[in-house]
């Protein structure tokens, strides 16, 4: 399961949910700018304020990590 925490205004978060849809990965998307129970839980597992940030699997990755991203979810490039 993919989670992924973000803003509408975060280039970053943008720039992940268009990748992992180009490699066929299903996500849940969740606005933290909107939701702040979500944006509680985003910051009691990453520690961070900052957008994005990705759960997979319990693994939390934070920022656009694509190397981390690619190994977590064994995505052949």
């Amino acid at each position: 399961m993919v989670k992924v925490y973000s803003t509408p205004t975060c280039a970053y978060c943008v720039t992940l949910k268009k990748f992992l849809t180009e490699k066929g990965i299903q996500f849940e998307a969740v606005d933290v700018s909107q939701d702040e129970a979500a944006l509680k839980e985003m910051v009691a597992k990453s520690g961070q304020m900052g957008v994005p940030v990705i759960n997979i699997d319990g693994q939390i990755v934070v920022g656009f990590n694509r190397n981390k991203i690619v190994e977590l979810l064994n995505i052949k490039e």
